[in-house]
Formats: C-alpha cells, sequence, structure tokens
C-alpha cells in the first residue's frame, strides 16, 4: 500500500489570528483586521514566504461572512486566497472561528444547517483557486468553543453559558460540542460534494490536567477533566455516539494546539511552569504519541508559540519534542505551524498586545518589526527539520 502524501505545501508553516466572535463586553472582533493584516496582507506574505513559511493558516470568519437571514459575502475571502496565490502560499483554511450569525446562538440546533449551507458556498468559491487539495478545518478548536459557550465571561449572550459558576476547566461543555461536531460533519459532507478533493485538518487543544500536590484524592477527577479534550475527535470520528453520524473517513488529519497554558492543576487552574521544568509537566512528544496511539491518523501541530522574551526558547523546546516525534517515535508529523505570525490584541482588551509574534506590532501605526531570536531560533530548526517524515 502506497504512503499516504502530505496536503501542506511545507512542513514549517505559520497562522494568522482570525477569531471573530464577540467577547463578553459586547465587542465585535476582527483580529484579522485590527492586527493590520487585512490591509497588510501583501507585506506579511512576502514575509512569510522570505521566512520559508509556504503553508499558512487562515480563517473564513462566519459571523463576518454571513449576515442575519443568511446573505452571504466572500470578497475578504477572495482577496485573502489571491493575495495567497500572489505569494506562492497555501492556505489552511479555517472556516468557523468561533463568531456566527446575529441570528443564531450556539444552544440551538438551528446553526448546523446554516453552517453546512455556508460552508458549501465556501467551497464553491475557493475550488478554482486552489491549484491542490484545498485543506479546512470546519469549526475552529471544537472542545475549547464548546468550553467558552459554557463560561459566563468569555462570550456575549446569548453565546455564553449564562447563570455558570466561575470560570472553571471542570466543565466540559458536552452538549455544546456534540452540536459544533454535527455541525462539523454536515460542513465535511457540504464541502465533499462541491469539491471531492478536500482535505480536513480538525483542531483541538492538546492538554495535561494534574491533581494539586496535598490532594491525591482528585487524581481520578483530574484524569477525566483531562480525557475530555478526546471527546470531539471522538465524535467525529464516530468511537462516541456514531448515531450523530461520525465516521473514521471524517476525521482526517489531527491538528494539536499546545502552549504554555495548555497543562495545569485542577481546582487551582495554576498552569504548570515549562519554563521552571514543573516535574508534572509532560513533553509535548509524549502527548502527540498519545494522540497517534489512539487515532491513528496524520498529525500537524496547528499552533503554538509564546510570548515576550520566551518565544525562542519555546520553539526550541517545542522543535525539539516534534524532531523526537518523527524520529525517534516514528510518529506522521506532518506540519508545525507558529501562531501568530504577527502579534495580536487581546480578545477582551484590545489595549494590551500579546507579544507573541513572529513579527512585533506597533499598535500605534501596525507597523510590523522581526523578533530577531525568535526568527534565527526558526532558521536553525528548519535546517535540521523539514520535509516529509519518510524520507
Amino acid at each position: 500500500m502506497r504512503p499516504e502524501a502530505s496536503p501542506l505545501a511545507s512542513f514549517w508553516a505559520g497562522g494568522f489570528e482570525g477569531a471573530d466572535h464577540i467577547n463578553f463586553r459586547g465587542d465585535a472582533l476582527d483580529l484579522q483586521q485590527a492586527s493590520g493584516h487585512l490591509e497588510r496582507l501583501d507585506q506579511d506574505y512576502r514575509r512569510a514566504a522570505e521566512a520559508g513559511l509556504f503553508s499558512i493558516r487562515e480563517s473564513i470568519g462566519w459571523r463576518l461572512c454571513e449576515a442575519p437571514g443568511g446573505r452571504i459575502d466572500l470578497s475578504r475571502v477572495e482577496r485573502i486566497a489571491h493575495g495567497a496565490r500572489r505569494h506562492g502560499l497555501q492556505p489552511l483554511w479555517t472556516i468557523w472561528h468561533y463568531g456566527l450569525p446575529a441570528d443564531l446562538s450556539l444552544h440551538d440546533d438551528a446553526l448546523i444547517a446554516r453552517f453546512a449551507r455556508f460552508a458549501a458556498e465556501v467551497a464553491r468559491l475557493l475550488k478554482p483557486l486552489s491549484a491542490g487539495a484545498p485543506v479546512y478545518t470546519p469549526v475552529n478548536e471544537i472542545g475549547y468553543l464548546a468550553w467558552a459557550a459554557s463560561q459566563p465571561q468569555l462570550m456575549a449572550p446569548p453565546n455564553n453559558g449564562a447563570g455558570a459558576a466561575a470560570e472553571s476547566s471542570q466543565v466540559s461543555g458536552y452538549r455544546i460540542k456534540r452540536r459544533l461536531a454535527r455541525a462539523a460533519l454536515a460542513a465535511i459532507e457540504a464541502i465533499r460534494a462541491v469539491d471531492a478533493r478536500a482535505r480536513f485538518l480538525h483542531v483541538e487543544p492538546l492538554c495535561h490536567v494534574v491533581a494539586p500536590p496535598d490532594r491525591p484524592d482528585l487524581a481520578e477527577r483530574a484524569a477525566e477533566v483531562r480525557g475530555w479534550q478526546w471527546q470531539a475527535w471522538d465524535l467525529l470520528a464516530g468511537r462516541l455516539e456514531p448515531a450523530l453520524g461520525g465516521s473514521p473517513a471524517a476525521l482526517d488529519l489531527l491538528g494539536v494546539n499546545h502552549y504554555h497554558s495548555s497543562q495545569w492543576e485542577l481546582l487551582s487552574e495554576r498552569r504548570l511552569a515549562w519554563h521552571l521544568h514543573d516535574p508534572r509537566w509532560l513533553p509535548l512528544g509524549r502527548l502527540l504519541d498519545e494522540a497517534w496511539r489512539r487515532y491513528g491518523r496524520p498529525l500537524v501541530i496547528a499552533e503554538t508559540g509564546h510570548v515576550g522574551a520566551g518565544r525562542a526558547d519555546w520553539l526550541n523546546e517545542m522543535a525539539a519534542e516534534a524532531l523526537r516525534a518523527r524520529e525517534q517515535l516514528g510518529l506522521p508529523l506532518w506540519g508545525f505551524c507558529l501562531y501568530p505570525l504577527v502579534d495580536r490584541p487581546d480578545w477582551n482588551e484590545p489595549a494590551r498586545w500579546h507579544e507573541s509574534g513572529l513579527w512585533q506590532v506597533d499598535p500605534t501605526t501596525l507597523e510590523r518589526r522581526p523578533v530577531p531570536d525568535y526568527l534565527q531560533a526558526l532558521r536553525q530548526w528548519q535546517q535540521r527539520l523539514s520535509g516529509d517524515p519518510r524520507e
């Protein structure tokens, strides 16, 4: 049997922040606009290509492209697609990046058919603009979005957990999660009916949860909370509630997101300090191996990055783990995406910028400037880690 080929244009990729939900303050977000990315597409794409990042994650923005009532305008998507082609870049498209049209709610099944319809229109637009198989993430981070919509102060009504207790990781959001999985499955079917070449990158956070040192009695509960990270993929694969329509064929590529905040302690919600070598911290390679053993599908590190002075150090650790995953564990790791490529403002405090990009952004002028040690670390790892893992 011939080995499966990666649909990604390059191993090293970069992503542009595209969250478009309405935050709990009522601010309607458009991070592509707020970061200056839409106005500086050619600049941003030229820099990405010069840095050897020929696959880029871009968000389509359901809320931004479909008005209440169902009128769809994909002109901004077409502009992004043409800009990427000019610079020889392959977009990895996220269709739904948290926001949805104002006449729909995360708590109502009505979103499922509307989203499938929207996804089909996206596929019709992008089919002739895609030289190879287009790669879609139907719903970005089903698990995170379901959790966020179950919390009191992350999203605006009606897409929040009205009356919920204080923010906590001990909420699965399963009812919303299964609705989002149904929407993703409907979108896959709709897209494949338009373009049979399409591939699907299902992106979820990869996490680790531990009990507090003085509460060994909570170890079982911590394991249960940790296990919730598999629910979205299990639903898509038909391992959980197969009557919803999931199947192994739907679970195409596994996109994993991992940050310094992705490992925490139950109850206190304290993050495990990777930079202080917390002994409870699990290496990324071990988490990737766990996902591979569970699903047997190719892996892409779809988002990873850090803030401030720690950016280069974080890349060094994550890239070393990626190299170990491929060379020692033999995992089919097909991509590594730095996220975000250009800095972005905070979702809830727009005046605060994260200082997380490969290129820093001046909040006043939105001009970009490179982060030298981060770029240098990328160049060094590109020489050691690239191409097809089977080579």
